[in-house]
């Protein structure tokens, strides 16, 4: 029987038409800026987004260590939201690495900063603090549900960094899955910030890879920073081939991923003892959280479903993430569901 993986879009494979395209990419040496077919793909991810550069990196968290380490220099400061993925889940990077300090504000229960919460951030000009270069937004917020943040919201947030000069950095991981659900093109979301980091490898099926955009001096000074945390790859089309595909077949069917959520989310909803969780169901994600009653952790759970060849994210004693992907088939979502049910309430 097929198993089923739930834990993230970052669980899918190549298609078979990446897998032809790795074997046929035509590649040279990208440090030297060499490789066609990594060249192609910065161009593409930069006009697409309406910026004037891009640089492919090996991976999201490399992306966003490296736009912050480019606006930033040690003893400055990021604003980002408590929430934020560079916050939780980067290692700590920007601050280990690059001497940047973290001011965390709250996430709000929709994905967004107070703007008067950015506004308080703001350190004064005072020798006893840390300067304040740059705001980080993330787009879709993971930790908040997969919630996609509106172009009016962006352009409020991004007006208050402008008050402040604040440089401005998305961190676009699942930025198709928000421009896909609000229906709107991806450059209405970003051309109010300075860099946007996107990755290829979640929901657009590449196996490795992000792109970083933003201004031609700003990727400059991307690529030297890329060098020195050894993410100067050589040839690389074999990997940025993949990428190509993602961009030219598979943003307009994550849709499908979207509606597969909804039905999953549905499903779910019905099951004695499951809540929707964080607003769900979100983009291509479905929280849960499990009734105290039903007396099953959460890691109980996911170990049973696995044995059923469901595998699903525990993200807390009691709490799940599910998330619907290129792999997650109609067939799949009423099989995920009768798993919950046969775990949960057993006859």
């Amino acid at each position: 029987m097929k198993g089923i993986d739930l834990r993230s879009d970052t669980v899918t494979l190549p298609t078979e038409k990446m897998r032809q395209a790795m074997a046929n990419a035509e590649v040279g040496d990208d440090v030297y800026g060499e490789d066609p077919t990594v060249n192609r793909l910065q161009a593409m991810a930069a006009e697409r987004l309406g910026k004037e550069a891009g640089l492919f990196v090996a991976s999201g968290t490399m992306g966003n260590l490296t736009a912050v380490l480019a606006h930033c220099g040690r003893g400055d400061e990021a604003i980002m939201g408590d929430c934020a993925h560079t916050f939780v889940y980067e290692g700590g990077g920007t601050a280990a690495l690059g001497g940047v300090h973290p001011h965390t504000i709250p996430n709000q229960p929709d994905g967004t900063l107070l703007l008067e919460d950015i506004r308080h951030a703001v350190r004064e000009d005072d020798p006893h603090f840390p300067r304040s270069r740059l705001l980080i937004l993330e787009n879709t917020q993971n930790k908040c549900g997969g919630l996609s943040l509106s172009r009016d919201y962006m352009l409020e947030a991004a007006a208050v960094a402008r008050e402040y000069h604040l440089a401005i950095h998305l961190d676009g991981a699942r930025l198709f899955n928000a421009a896909v659900d609000q229906g709107v093109p991806a450059v209405d979301l970003v051309d109010m910030v300075d860099s946007v980091t996107f990755c290829l490898s979640k929901g657009l099926c590449a196996p490795v890879g992000s792109v970083l955009c933003g201004t031609k001096d700003f990727i400059a000074e991307a690529v030297r920073i890329r060098k020195q945390l050894g993410g100067g790859m050589r040839q690389a089309g074999i990997l940025a081939a993949a990428g190509i595909v993602a961009l030219e077949e598979m943003v307009d069917r994550l849709a499908e991923d979207h509606a597969h959520a909804q039905v999953l989310a549905e499903g779910l909803a019905r099951i004695e003892g499951v809540h929707l969780d964080k607003g769900s169901p979100n983009t291509n994600m479905v929280y849960i959280e499990l009734a105290p009653a039903l007396g099953r952790s959460a890691v109980e759970v996911a170990q049973a479903l696995k044995e059923l060849g469901i595998l699903v994210g525990d993200t807390g004693p009691r709490h799940f993430r599910l998330v619907c992907h290129y792999w997650i088939t109609d067939e799949d979502l009423p099989r995920i569901v009768e798993g919950f049910e046969q775990v949960l309430n057993p006859i």
